[in-house]
């Protein structure tokens, strides 16, 4: 499963042309936080209530457009942590990649300013689950899991090459989690990922 992450790499030069024009490639660097839903559900049959706080982190995308509506992009970042509450205590951190394949439609072609949306993949890689409070001597396993990613954009040109884009995403992220082996249940994640980042076309 680990594996995912340089296949979704893979899936996005596949379904790139290869034959690229100038100015078509974009790449993107700035910061992200991920936010995830104020009801994250509950473990051991409803008694333990599950609260996932916030993280803020840089981010990546890679891209093309492939004509002047349409673009393909992938989104990677550095490890997000995540605070785990249980019944409102501190339980357990973790910490997750969430690299993301998204098909997107720009509006206004040659505006200065240009709306977007997108959808598409998620995959979010979760790993170094760290147990404290209720759960300390214990060992917690977080699954990884696919989802559903949307996408609205703004995009501000600042000159021929370089541009600023704001967006904000949902993504649909349920897990499994295991305590010593053993499934206690699932928990819903599902941020709102706000972001904002400078962009150069090549």
């Amino acid at each position: 499963m680990k594996t995912i992450p340089a296949l979704l790499a893979v899936a996005l030069a596949a379904a790139l042309p290869q034959a690229a024009q100038a100015e078509d490639w974009f790449f993107r660097a700035g910061i992200h936080t991920v936010n995830p839903d104020s009801d994250n559900g509950s473990l051991a049959r409803g008694a333990l209530d599950v609260d996932i706080g916030s993280d803020t982190q840089p981010t990546f995308v890679l891209g093309r457009m492939l004509d002047e509506h349409w673009g393909l992009e992938l989104l990677a970042a550095l490890p997000f942590q995540h605070d785990v509450r249980l019944n409102g205590d501190k339980a357990l951190e973790f910490k997750h990649l969430p690299p993301t394949l998204s098909v997107q439609y720009y509006f206004a072609p040659g505006a200065k300013v240009r709306p977007f949306v997108g959808a598409g993949l998620n995959y979010t890689w979760t790993f170094e689950e760290d147990e404290s409070g209720a759960l300390d001597g214990t060992k917690v396993s977080i699954d990884n899991s696919f989802g559903f990613a949307g996408q609205l954009g703004l995009a501000v040109d600042l000159s021929p090459k370089w541009h600023l884009v704001f967006d904000a995403r949902w993504i649909d992220i349920d897990a499994d989690v295991s305590v010593n082996g053993d499934n206690v249940g699932s928990v819903q994640v599902d941020p709102w990922v706000y972001g904002a980042y400078i962009g150069y076309r090549f």
